[in-house]
């Protein structure tokens, strides 16, 4: 298989979890180069991305390291096999790469949880809201560029519109639904909007209110993307140093821990229509 320059947040994945593979089986890379009948540069190459891997190596590989979980091994198939040209595709080289990869995953994800405390979750934004967003952020953006952004943003609600949408569930804080990003205007059709979207039988709104006693949860903000797997679940964070992709199983235990404890304490999904539109009716 050729060599990539820039592999993508997916094929990231699937290097980590085959070096994973190889580490649980306790197995140095040139131990599974031998195995394999390769060199261990190739090896390398795989694990870090670099280089591409067919689905008989593949196989050939879960054998060597003992790997008896079919499904597993199926969906990490699926992921080298895969050829998918998505529409993201065409943000190539005019938009920063995690706008490439985010949309990447969500197009492949089983099922959606966004945690949001300051802004609303980017599924649920209107395009006012986003551009206002974007130029807080950037005000020396030129407009053209910001148009991209927005329309990039806007495409991004493919997975919950779609025929055969993703179930998406969103915890929101009331600060993120009171902050006015934008005008009046713009802040009460973004109320709407969430509650337009929150109609629809596989998408699931839910709010946390100012008024919750003994609430530690603000710094739990995330975007959960299931995977075929549990074990390929990834979680979507901001960071100062940009955007992380976080696939360790305990980090992954944690963020599925933290999900259940705020949607246990939000509202229950209709008296959650009602805090919003109460909302909307203020503005």
């Amino acid at each position: 298989m050729g060599t990539k320059r820039e592999p993508t947040a997916r094929q990231l994945r699937l290097a980590v979890e085959l070096r994973k593979l190889r580490e649980a089986a306790g197995l140095s890379s040139r131990e599974a180069a031998a195995m394999l009948g390769v060199n261990s540069v190739q090896i390398s190459q795989i694990e870090s991305g670099t280089s591409g891997v067919s689905e008989q190596r593949l196989r050939r590989m879960a054998a060597n390291y003992a790997c008896h979980d079919e499904q597993l091994i199926e969906a990490l198939v699926t992921i080298a096999s895969d050829r998918t040209q998505g529409w993201w595709e065409e943000y190539r080289g005019r938009l920063p790469t995690p706008f490439l990869d985010l949309p990447e995953l969500e197009h492949h994800a089983t099922r959606r949880w966004d945690v949001e405390f300051l802004h609303v979750p980017g599924l649920l934004q209107t395009a006012d809201y986003a551009r206002c967003l974007f130029t807080y952020v950037n005000p020396e953006f030129p407009s053209d560029d910001m148009d991209l952004w927005v329309e990039h943003r806007i495409k991004r609600r493919v997975i919950i519109e779609r025929p055969d949408p993703v179930p998406y569930e969103a915890v929101i804080h009331e600060a993120a639904l009171r902050i006015r990003v934008g005008d009046r205007l713009a802040a009460r059709g973004q109320l709407y909007r969430i509650l337009e979207s929150s109609e629809a039988d596989h998408i699931t709104v839910r709010v946390i209110p100012f008024d919750l006693d003994n609430f530690g949860g603000a710094g739990s903000a995330m975007v959960y993307a299931g995977g075929p797997v549990p074990q390929l679940d990834t979680v979507v964070r901001d960071s100062p140093t940009g955007t992380l992709f976080i696939d360790a199983q305990a980090q992954l235990d944690h963020f599925r821990r933290l999900f259940r404890r705020v949607k246990a304490v939000s509202l229950e999904p209709e008296r959650s229509r009602d805090f919003i539109h109460k909302l909307a009716k203020e503005l």
